[in-house]
């Protein structure tokens, strides 16, 4: 029974996002393990809260992601790294 854990950002992705993106991944496990493993691939979405998310040493914020999502800059930009 696969168990697939997926975490992301809170406030990133809606409801219907995170549906989409629940059975996308089902559908590829079922693409590669048959139809039979539908009913026993359990994918997990967690919601991490601003501020428990880090990259580099600097907290991940929504607006962070936001600016990567519409395409105005790299990650490495919206957060400061260099």
């Amino acid at each position: 029974m696969p168990v697939i854990s997926i975490k992301a950002l809170a406030g990133v992705f809606d409801a219907d996002q995170k549906a989409q993106i629940i059975k996308g991944v089902t559908d590829a496990i079922v693409e590669v393990e048959g139809e039979r493993m539908r009913p026993l691939t359990w994918v997990l979405f967690e919601d991490v809260p601003e501020g428990d998310w880090g990259i580099g040493g600097i907290e991940l914020e929504v607006r962070h992601v936001r600016a990567v999502q519409n395409g105005s800059v790299r990650l490495s930009d919206a957060i400061g790294i260099k």
